[in-house]
């Protein structure tokens, strides 16, 4: 087959002439009323009885007085495609009679939608466009399901009411397309509430990887309707609009909807499980702060305590009594554990070195609310009495520091 020749249609009532190709398999037939019709080549024969070609139209042309007009040769080939193109082009024409199209026949042919790069990640939205330009004049607005990728897809949406849940729209949304789902007026839009969104993707040609179908729960805010701010640009629509995503890069949007009487559920027996693990851990801390100072336990290793230290002039032992120098964490404890477990390292200290008589002992303790210190000065008033102890000098621990002798 080639361009100009007169065809029928197998499986259809008629046919035309050949117009032009699409690809390997489609062919163009455009028909009396100088439409064209795309068509399967396979579903196309060649009319033998009326062909078009031109070599037989240059052999059987003859004019009106009846006889071969003098620029038709015996040769087809030698009058040119214009020449052949004028045949006929003088007849009369009667224009009373008026063209009848048959637009009750359904349209068959379906184009292949095409792919564009980077569109086999799924991604979809819900879209609120205003009718007019924005602002506050703005009094309805469209509702469109948006599909941006080369999947189809199968979706339905439904809005909540009294506890149950009414099908507000459903349809097949094409490859890269937008399908309208309806108009509201704003107050119509805005009491929407939620919207269940469900969704399946597939592709009708050829192999797909295989994509997870998606429910998702979106709460529509009234208050968005209502704000300029919130109607933004993006790609698919000419004017600014709201956009809900549904999937975006295969990533599906988690449901939101937040049951405020689980949440306050929740939140209490969380709590209480923290109190009850503070009161166990309260009462067993004592215990633990012994062998937690044993040496193979304690911060630093076995033989080397970063917190204690020998001041090389004069041979003072510096402590540092501050929580982060002598635990590994405090996780779980509290103020009155560290300060317990803070006085446990101050006695091991002072009975480690009882038998230096002379020997001075500088324990950092910190500012802070003097609470250390308070507790330090008791422990040395009531259980260390021969001790002698004194502020530590200020140019060399600053603050917060307290010097022992041992008697």
């Amino acid at each position: 087959m080639k361009i100009g020749d007169k065809v029928k249609f197998l499986n259809e009532i008629g046919g035309g002439i050949i117009a032009g190709f699409q690809g390997k398999n489609i062919v163009l037939v455009e028909d009396e009323d100088g439409f064209q019709i795309p068509i399967s080549i396979n579903e196309v024969v060649l009319d033998q009885a009326n062909n078009y070609n031109t070599s037989r139209v240059a052999k059987t042309n003859i004019n009106k007085f009846g006889s071969k007009p003098n620029n038709a040769f015996e040769n087809p080939e030698s009058r040119s495609v214009k020449a052949l193109l004028r045949e006929g082009q003088d007849e009369d024409v009667d224009m009373s009679v008026a063209d009848v199209i048959d637009d009750t026949k359904e349209v068959t042919f379906r184009a292949k939608p095409r792919e564009r790069k980077g569109g086999n990640q799924l991604s979809a939205y819900l879209a609120f466009v205003p009718v007019s330009a924005g602002g506050d004049d703005v009094s309805r607005y469209e509702m469109y399901f948006v599909n941006d990728s080369n999947y189809y897809m199968r979706f339905a949406c439904s809005k909540r009411t009294d506890n149950r849940w009414e099908l507000q729209s459903d349809g097949e949304a094409e490859p890269n397309a937008k399908q309208f789902l309806g108009k509201f007026t704003r107050e119509e839009a805005a009491g929407l509430g939620k919207l269940a969104v469900q969704m399946m993707a597939y592709k009708r040609d050829g192999a797909f990887d295989l994509k997870p179908s998606a429910d998702v729960l979106l709460r529509i805010d009234p208050q968005r309707f209502y704000k300029v701010h919130t109607f933004k640009t993006n790609p698919f629509f000419e004017t600014a609009s709201i956009l809900f995503t549904i999937v975006e890069n295969d990533k599906v949007d988690r449901p939101r909807d937040i049951d405020a009487e689980k949440l306050k559920n929740s939140m209490f027996k969380a709590a209480e499980e923290e109190k009850t693990d503070r009161q166990s851990l309260s009462k067993n801390q004592r215990e633990q702060l012994v062998r937690r100072y044993a040496d193979d336990q304690r911060k630093g290793g076995r033989r080397k305590a970063p917190y204690m230290h020998h001041k090389d002039s004069d041979d003072t032992v510096v402590v540092d009594l501050h929580a982060g120098q002598i635990l590994d964490t405090t996780m779980g404890m509290e103020a009155g554990d560290i300060l317990e477990y803070q006085l446990q390292v101050f006695r091991d200290t002072l009975e480690k070195l009882s038998g230096k008589k002379g020997q001075r002992v500088v324990f950092i303790h910190g500012k802070g609310e003097g609470v250390l210190r308070r507790a330090i000065i008791s422990e040395l008033t009531y259980r260390y009495k021969p001790y002698t102890y004194q502020d530590a000098s200020f140019q060399e621990y600053g603050y917060g520091a307290t010097m022992v002798t041992i008697k």
